[in-house]
């Protein structure tokens, strides 16, 4: 009620001044009344922005984009002080709004300066998150980069992403030496690499030494173009308990990978393409998933029983699946999911006694300009009758010419036969690649005669994905007349030596290549076969 008669009272004297002023209070007046209703607009409303609980605020600040949190920096003064102490710290040249097309030098100049205002600026409390990349810049000067560091790598971060750019070659006293930023590991032990728990580096040097501490709560470690030799790299894994993660892509110095068997969370193991890997040796009992890709050398997993899945990507080197074929019981004896990708097969897969027990799906790529003449495609059925629990089978062949014996114009009773092993849970098979090699239909149709369980089967005789359209309306990437000429063997093949072995429980897809990017080119290869 006081309030009313308070409003009541005011009102009254704006209408006295207003008559005693004139006409020019006319407009003041109009504008105190819109004013009078925004605030009784926001009295009716709720609790006005400043007035919410610091904590509110804070949360609201942190879950902005960096963008949106400047701007409301900017409008009100409640978020000022969130914005000197915000714990996620994202920079890149999207998060900053800076021009991607601008040459180097402009987005160097830029990306450095706006980061390093932001930086200065920040209190340095209660930093979770610091995600810097810079490798779109040219020729950093690495003082800006410890000194970000120094602010925000204190007790209490959590992850720590560092992208770099490629390492520049400076000159001293006029001798050319490249450039690399050496990562300050001395920040990690301060208390700070207590509370880590994710360290992505790359286009870095790493040097920890034995008095880095504990990483007790690092749980991810990424390395890419890392310098950092095998030794150190045995210093910060045993420094690092609770780690569950770890990439290593192209550090090229690591030469003897050894994991200690006190990493007893580790669960993914990831190496890729480090050229002078000779030896990887894993003593984490409960690694469940392997990922490798590069030149094969020596690897131990010191006969893991948890290793569930294993995929091995070898195109430096031939015959890789006969080697899987021959050695990765003892690496991976109960492995579920293996995935191996060769660069050719010189030496036919060997029909063994030992059983993978416990692999359920099985993806073999052969990669390569024309496969031996020699290869005999029906001697993958060594993996598949060693495998009881198969359930999926994905064979993907690319290659540029097809130099195998074509199956067409032979007589069907001259298919090879192999002892029989009949297959009960195998359900789906795919063949990418598909071609009129003999072995190749000889492999299909034992699949084929063997397997009771068989749902479906796909027969894919281009050697990319199906049709993707682009602008030009036409597929990509376009077949040359060579593979489209075995393309319609292959069609033919299919017709003549397998349809009549399918189940009617069985779905047959054929997949050929796009008949409207294709037409004038199909017609021709008919015309040649006929």
């Amino acid at each position: 009620m006081r309030l009313l008669m308070s409003r009541k009272r005011h009102r009254l004297r704006c209408r006295r001044r207003i008559r005693d002023r004139g006409p020019v209070a006319l407009v003041a007046k109009r504008k105190s009344l819109r004013c009078q209703q925004d605030d009784n607009y926001h009295v009716d409303r709720g609790i006005s922005c400043p007035d919410l609980p610091e904590d509110i605020l804070r949360h609201i600040h942190a879950k902005m984009t960096l963008r949106d949190a400047a701007r409301a920096t900017c409008a009100s003064h409640a978020f000022r002080h969130n914005w000197i102490c915000r714990p996620n710290l994202t920079f890149s040249l999207g998060t900053l709004g800076l021009n991607r097309n601008a040459s180097r030098d402009v987005i160097t100049r830029d990306l450095i300066s706006k980061i390093d205002l932001i930086m200065q600026n920040h209190s340095g409390i209660g930093v979770k998150t610091l995600d810097i990349d810079l490798y779109s810049c040219d020729n950093i000067d690495f003082a800006y980069l410890d000194s970000w560091l120094r602010i925000a790598v204190t007790p209490g971060i959590e992850e720590l992403i560092l992208t770099l750019p490629l390492p520049s070659i400076v000159f001293e006293n006029a001798l050319p030496i490249i450039s690399v930023y050496n990562f300050p590991c001395s920040l990690l032990s301060n208390g700070s690499g207590n509370s880590i728990q994710y360290l992505n580096l790359c286009y870095c040097t790493l040097r920890p030494t034995a008095g880095l501490g504990c990483l007790r709560s690092l749980t991810r470690l990424h390395m890419s173009c890392t310098r950092i030799t095998g030794d150190e790299l045995w210093c910060l894994l045993s420094n690092s308990p609770a780690l569950v993660c770890l990439k290593l892509l192209h550090c090229e110095e690591i030469i003897s990978l050894k994991i200690p068997s006190l990493l007893q969370r580790l669960r993914f193991l990831e190496v890729a393409y480090c050229d002078r890997l000779q030896v990887v040796e894993s003593n984490a009992p409960n690694l469940t998933t392997f990922y490798f890709a590069g030149f094969l050398g020596q690897i131990s997993l010191g006969g893991s029983l948890q290793l569930k899945t294993l995929r091995m990507i070898c195109f430096r080197q031939t015959n890789i699946v006969c080697y899987a074929r021959q050695n990765l019981l003892s690496i991976a004896p109960n492995v579920e999911t293996l995935t191996i990708s060769s660069l050719n097969e010189m030496v036919n897969t060997p029909m063994l006694s030992s059983k993978f027990l416990h692999l359920k799906l099985l993806q073999i790529s052969l990669v390569g300009m024309a496969f031996s003449r020699a290869y005999d495609y029906l001697s993958l059925v060594s993996f598949v009758d060693a495998s009881p629990c198969l359930e999926n089978f994905v064979l993907a062949i690319s290659q540029h010419r097809m130099g195998h014996a074509s199956i067409l114009g032979e007589p069907s009773h001259d298919l090879r036969q192999i002892p029989q092993q009949r297959h009960a849970k195998l359900k789906s098979v795919t063949i990418t690649g598909f071609c009129s090699a003999k072995s190749l239909v000889e492999l299909t149709c034992h699949i084929l005669e063997n397997t009771t369980s068989l749902d479906c089967l796909t027969l894919d005789t281009t050697c990319h994905p199906s049709c993707a359209v682009t602008k030009f309306d036409k597929c990509h990437p376009l077949m040359d007349g060579d593979s489209l000429v075995e393309a319609q063997k292959a069609l033919l093949a299919i017709r003549r030596y397998v349809l009549g072995k399918v189940p009617s429980m069985v779905k047959l897809n054929i997949l050929e290549p796009c008949s409207r990017c294709h037409a004038v080119e199909s017609l021709v290869s008919t015309a040649k076969l006929s």
